[in-house]
């Protein structure tokens, strides 16, 4: 029987995966729990587990220099980390310390209970292995090239000695890191054989990344292309990627080509997270435009102008204001629909251009969005019947509650039937997905806040499951709550 504590600062963390254990893991046992870095190191001389759940940012040392500290005193030791957002840093300091897996947070009973068993084999191999035998983990001979060939600098003699090991006929290649945002069990070895037929690959899954070398004077743009092509033969509804690539590299500067790909892979998940950011600031002021107070909506255009700038600059998120403004105008007076509609007093196509300073755009800005919100006040709340201003009012101090469509149409004093048809007549959509959608949007605020865990914000815009959430979120918004918060919040973890 394996030996199992569990480390984290949070209460419900600690019950959770308690009672997962207590109520039987085949091969596992609790042998105990701790709530600090400290009391960690303190309970693993004591009890001296097998295998060791250890969250990240605690009070006192984080988790990671808590493995740290274990690390070459219990080599024998298999640690997990535990967090509620990814974060590529923390995976790469992971790697030397001999983490096993990396999970993201809120982990259901399913995930944790085969992620024991796939340590359970391992541990089990290790225990089958002869005294002469190495004291740590198995891996394949894929998974130790990966690490220890790809992740530091070697000598020619090094790199001669793996690439006989590999089989490998060139002396250069090229390394691509894969992040893949899927519902469950990532498909990184189908990607693997997909690419196979067609290049001499070498693969592993390093920390949640899969991390592929390709042997060979391989063309970037030819392997970026047939890279795409075998995710997107993989994939399925809610599945994002990201792949960034390294240079073409000999043998012993591979470790460069590696960590440029890592580097490229965190560029190009900022970007994804920031079109994710602009996308439902974009569908949020389309929403709530002349129903919402001007205020807020001030407030949403000035964080993604601020989001976009920060990204793209002041030439690119002029850019891009075009065409949020371009869309806002047409919402609000359709000119872009019918040649009877009037006209409005400015241009964005015309006007933003043209705006050199930070300073010029946001004078020009702000009468604009206001007169868009006067315009569509006048147009949406006349057009509006009272019962469904009513019902609004209730969803949007009430949605946090399970509350239901006879809820809405009690506090609109109206039958349910007739607010069902009213919300599907005048606010674009039914009651079930008006309040969805609501939710979603509080819920993407609470996130890049950074204050709570995924599975607080769960709770705090109504949804008791939070894996549940997990996959609403991702159907509206094209990526999990870790995945769109896991750049915001670097050292926040839950």
């Amino acid at each position: 029987m394996y030996r199992v504590l569990i480390v984290d600062d949070e209460e419900p963390v600690l019950e959770s995966y308690g009672f997962i254990l207590e109520s039987g893991v085949d091969g596992f046992s609790l042998a105990g729990k701790a709530r600090s870095g400290y009391e960690a190191i303190k309970l693993v001389y004591e009890l001296k587990p097998d295998v060791v759940f250890m969250d990240i940012n605690m009070p006192g040392i984080d988790g990671l220099d808590t493995i740290a500290e274990l690390h070459d005193k219990f080599p024998d030791t298999v640690f997990v980390l535990s967090t509620a957002y990814e974060r590529f840093d923390l995976a790469r300091r992971a790697i030397p310390l001999g983490v096993s897996e990396y999970l993201v947070k809120p982990v259901s009973r399913k995930t944790f209970v085969s992620t024991l068993g796939a340590i359970r084999e391992k541990l089990d191999a290790r225990m089958r292995a002869t005294p002469a035998a190495s004291p740590v983990l198995e891996v394949s001979a894929e998974e130790r090239f990966i690490k220890e060939a790809l992740w530091a600098a070697m000598s020619e003699s090094e790199w001669h000695q793996w690439k006989r090991a590999m089989h490998l006929a060139s002396d250069r290649g090229i390394v691509c890191a894969v992040k893949l945002d899927a519902e469950r069990n990532p498909p990184f070895s189908g990607i693997a054989d997909a690419l196979a037929l067609r290049y001499r690959l070498v693969f592993a899954v390093v920390n949640g990344i899969g991390v592929y070398f390709f042997s060979g004077d391989i063309d970037p743009a030819v392997l970026a292309a047939d890279l795409e092509r075998a995710i997107s033969s993989l994939s399925g509804p809610g599945f994002l990627s990201v792949a960034g690539f390294g240079s073409l590299k000999r043998g012993p500067e591979l470790f460069e080509s590696c960590t440029e790909a890592l580097a490229d892979l965190e560029r190009k998940r900022g970007r994804t997270e920031v079109r994710l950011c602009e996308r439902m600031r974009v569908i949020e002021l389309r929403r709530k435009m002349g129903l919402s107070e001007i205020s807020e909506m001030q407030s949403i255009l000035e964080e993604c102008w601020n989001e976009l700038s920060t990204f793209y600059g002041f030439i690119g998120a002029r850019s891009r204001m075009v065409a949020l403004f371009t869309l806002l105008v047409d919402d609000c007076c359709q000119c872009y629909q019918n040649h009877a509609a009037g006209t409005p007093p400015f241009d964005p196509a015309l006007d933003i251009p043209a705006l050199e300073t930070p300073e010029a755009w946001k004078e020009w800005a702000v009468p604009a969005l206001s007169w868009i919100w006067h315009t569509s006040r006048v147009s949406r709340t006349g057009a509006y019947p009272v019962p469904l201003i009513k019902a609004i009012a209730f969803v949007e101090s009430n949605y946090m509650r399970q509350i239901q469509l006879s809820d809405v149409a009690d506090a609109a004093g109206v039958s349910g039937a007739y607010i069902s048809k009213l919300f599907s007549e005048h606010a674009g959509a039914n009651f079930v997905d008006y309040l969805t959608v609501l939710r979603i949007e509080k819920a993407e605020k609470m996130l890049l806040s950074g204050d709570l865990s995924i599975k607080e914000i769960a709770a705090a815009v109504g949804y008791a499951d939070p894996n549940y959430f997990g996959k609403i979120f991702r159907k509206l918004v094209g990526a999990s709550p870790s995945l769109y918060a896991g750049r915001k919040h670097e050292g926040k973890q839950a």
